[in-house]
Formats: structure tokens, C-alpha cells, sequence
């Protein structure tokens, strides 16, 4: 069953088209992979996802039931959706702890009137804190974390949040091999609770261990598509990505 379709969808920048009339089909509870070049339009298309850019034309289905031509941020949870950055954003001046409750707790002024389970909110969140290993850490403000931690911190709030489809944007680069493996562990859970993971990553050694399919993109084009251990012996995949 697929969770989340796109339908020609366009970006352009300038003239440039960044993503190229992009069409394709993300299975429920699977960990998909997106792969390409830099430039192929892979944060493009997860920002166009996300809420971050607004679509030029097509259109994204979620469910096979809901279609829409423009996700606006505030609006990117209501779909089941969260994800990361490659450049981590956090509230900087919080604390590791407060970063994980501003994501749990209600961010309306009407329902925060009412909203009084600061028992269940500690709870979550000290559940995802000790899943990447920050919990001894949260007291401490954000900006003073390793870039390591500060990735860590970025997955756990998104953790927090418990939805659906989970968009990692390149989450293991400039990590420790340590840090590396919580989060491949993090990844394989989500899959085990039949999540959707839509991966973007450049190291092709933990496409070919955690994703169930791959779409290879070029110049914000679809190149090709399944198995990873078939699409990356494609002729057309290695010059491409590999630039042989």
C-alpha cells in the first residue's frame, strides 16, 4: 500500500527546474531510500514534502485519499509527516529536555489552556532522550551539545511527535560510528512499528543495509527505481551517481 505518491511534481528556481515532473510511490512501513548526485533535487523534493518550499505543479497524494498542490508547514503533522534537516535546527537557548516538550505539548493557545499531562509529556519525552543517549544530558542548553548530539537531539524530536512518515535529510552525516549505529537502530524500529522512513543519503553502504527500495534521481529527474541491490548495478545508476 502506498502511503505517500507524488504526481509530476515541479520545482523550479530561476527557470531551473529542480524537480522535474517527479512521479513515485512510497510503500507503507518500509524504508525507502533517495539517492542521487549532488544537485539530482533530493532536499528539494523532502523540502517540497515537508512544507519548506511550495509546488510549482503536481500534486502530493497521502493515503491514496488526500491531494494537495501546496503543504504548508504548520499543517506538515496534521498529514502524519515529520522530518530533519541537514543543517540541524533546534531551539538553541532551551534546554536538550525543553527542545523534546515543545514538540509534545499542545502549540495552540486554546488547547494548551487545557492541557495538563505534564506527567505523560516527561514520560515521552524522557523515552526518546534515552533512545539516542541524551537523557544524562538534559539539562543542559542546546547550543552547547556536539554537532553528534545536536543531530541525535533533531531525531528525537521527531521521535517525539509519533507520526507516520519520517523524512531523515542525510542523518548520519558527520557522525561517530557509535552515533552512526543509533541511529540505523532508530531507523530498523520505525520500520519494525510499520512506520514509513523516507531516507536521503549519500552513503550507499547503509542504502544497501536498511532500505527496502531505492528511486535514484538526476537533475530532478526520476532515473531509476526498486531494489537497491539492483538499481546501483545499473550502468545508467553508476554514471550517474558515481560518476563512472
Amino acid at each position: 500500500m502506498k502511503i505517500l505518491e507524488t504526481k509530476n511534481l515541479m520545482k523550479r528556481f530561476n527557470g531551473v527546474r529542480a524537480i522535474d515532473r517527479l512521479s513515485i510511490g512510497i510503500e507503507k512501513g518500509q524504508i525507502t531510500g533517495i539517492v542521487g548526485p549532488n544537485g539530482s533535487g533530493k532536499t528539494t523534493l523532502i523540502n517540497l514534502l515537508s512544507g519548506v518550499l511550495e509546488i510549482d505543479g503536481g500534486e502530493v497524494i497521502i493515503d491514496g485519499i488526500e491531494k494537495f498542490t501546496r503543504v504548508l508547514p504548520h499543517q506538515v503533522s496534521s498529514y502524519g509527516i515529520t522530518r530533519t534537516f541537514q543543517n540541524v535546527r533546534l531551539f538553541e537557548q532551551m534546554t536538550v529536555l525543553d527542545n523534546i516538550l515543545v514538540v509534545v505539548t499542545e502549540r495552540n493557545v486554546f488547547g494548551s489552556i487545557f492541557e495538563k499531562n505534564i506527567e505523560h509529556h516527561h514520560k515521552i519525552s524522557e523515552e526518546v532522550l534515552q533512545k539516542v543517549g541524551l537523557w544524562e544530558k538534559r539539562n543542559q542548553l542546546a547550543v552547547n551539545l556536539s554537532y553528534g548530539q545536536r543531530k541525535l537531539l533533531e531525531i528525537a524530536r521527531t521521535l517525539a511527535m509519533k507520526t507516520e512518515i519520517y523524512l531523515f535529510d542525510e542523518p548520519f552525516a558527520g557522525l561517530f560510528p557509535e552515533m552512526r549505529k543509533i541511529v540505523a537502530s532508530i531507523i530498523r524500529e520505525l520500520k519494525q512499528k510499520n512506520k514509513t522512513v523516507i531516507l536521503v543519503e549519500h552513503d550507499i553502504g547503509l542504502i544497501r543495509e536498511l532500505c527496502d527500495q531505492i528511486f535514484v534521481m538526476d537533475e530532478g529527474k526520476l532515473l531509476a527505481e526498486g531494489e537497491p541491490e539492483a538499481v546501483l548495478k545499473k550502468r545508467s545508476v553508476i554514471e550517474a551517481y558515481l560518476g563512472e
